[in-house]
């Protein structure tokens, strides 16, 4: 039986919303502590796509990002901090998340990037997730390195594929801020 994807997809978000919703009901999302790195890029590091995923429909059911130290949330204190807020069944973040692993690959020394799956999350990553998500994928938010939001919003950042100039723009602005 073929599943109708105008029912499909909704109703994934929707469970996905609540499931998270519940994980975090009652923490206070202003008074969550962040944790701080010390200094150096660090993060998740040697990031790459999870193989087969699908960039036009929610079959995908691999988080899309893979690499190392992925359950790190400590933010940075010498240089912006980029975070990616996703989970697995959801198109438009395995393209976001292609835009999130090229921006890595480009400026991995300039900038801490954490990358959160909001199924699985680390302890550090829930306090990231009570200050920052507000319950749409993906989401991004980029800080500087004061830990000033510069950039938190949902959706991706490009119409087309592979393109991360917006993304480029957002951690420009976030180093672009003075100690």
């Amino acid at each position: 039986m073929k599943i109708d994807r105008s029912i499909a997809f909704p109703v994934a978000c929707l469970v996905t919303l609540a499931a998270v919703g519940l994980l975090f009901a009652g923490e206070k999302k202003k008074d969550s502590p962040l944790r701080i790195a010390g200094p150096g890029p660090g993060g998740a590091v040697n990031l790459s796509l999870a193989p087969n995923l699908s960039f036009t429909d929610d079959s995908s059911s691999a988080f899309p990002i893979r690499g190392e130290n992925l359950s790190d949330g400590k933010i940075a204190s010498d240089r912006p901090t980029a975070i990616f807020f996703g989970t697995s069944h959801c198109w438009n973040t395995n393209r976001e998340a292609e835009r999130y692993v090229a921006l890595h690959g480009k400026h991995r020394e300039d900038a801490r990037f954490l990358v959160v799956d909001l199924e699985n999350p680390s302890a550090d990553q829930r306090n990231l997730i009570a200050r920052f998500y507000r319950g749409a994928i993906p989401t991004l938010t980029f800080l500087d390195r004061r830990g000033e939001v510069v950039y938190n919003r949902a959706g991706e950042t490009a119409r087309e594929r592979g393109d991360a100039s917006a993304l480029e723009e957002i951690l420009k602005r976030a180093r672009a801020t003075r100690p």
